[in-house]
């Protein structure tokens, strides 16, 4: 079984290249999707969070209202790296956990670790590529602000949270350029998915 991670920069369209490999049968494991999970409310990290953070991160339902936390971490490092903290050995847990099971059942799939933080956390050291979706950083910005609907401060504050898009460019095995057209963007993710069943064979 491969086992790759797939990261990019915020707005750099890495959960459409995620969708494009998953049509293609490869196995994702979305961490954003697990890092929501393992913060419901009456899990231990969710009590961690309101502890640190207070109820005033909270929806009126008790669900954490993520727009607000982000605003909070987007603006304060040691705030991010306390819910960092709080967050992300939930989520290696469950994704170890979630490629046992894929293990177990398809021996010869390609799995994709979809960790928009691969390189902050870490991740990225026993995977058998390191995709990065890359855009040049003005694009970045430009299609953050679109995307999100915010000013180009709080788009900088967003993208200044994580490693420079030409940083994790640099640390890459496999690089998708989205700065061209969809379609474009779909063949290169084709092409290392053959790339990757043939590494497997």
């Amino acid at each position: 079984m491969i086992v790759a991670g797939l990261t990019g920069g915020i707005a750099t369209g890495k959960s459409t290249v995620s969708n494009f490999l998953s049509d293609a049968g490869a196995r994702i494991i979305d961490a954003d999707k697990i890092a929501r999970e393992v913060v419901e409310p009456g899990t231990p990290a969710y009590d961690e969070i309101c502890s640190f953070f207070g109820e005033e991160i909270l929806q009126p339902d008790g669900d954490i209202d993520r727009e607000r936390l982000g605003d909070i971490i987007f603006n304060d490092s040691d705030k991010k790296k306390r819910l960092d903290a709080i967050v992300h050995p939930r989520v290696f847990e469950r994704s170890a956990a979630l490629i046992a099971e894929i293990a177990a059942r398809e021996p010869d799939a390609v799995v994709i670790l979809d960790i928009p933080l691969l390189l902050e956390a870490n991740m990225d050291r026993d995977l058998a590529e390191v995709i990065v979706v890359y855009v040049p950083e003005a694009l970045q910005l430009q299609r953050l602000m679109a995307r999100d609907g915010i000013d180009e401060k709080a788009a900088m504050a967003r993208i200044r949270s994580q490693i420079p898009i030409e940083e994790k460019r640099k640390r890459a095995t496999c690089i998708i350029d989205n700065s061209g057209s969809r379609s474009a963007c779909r063949q290169q993710a084709l092409k290392i998915l053959d790339r990757l069943r043939q590494k497997g064979n």
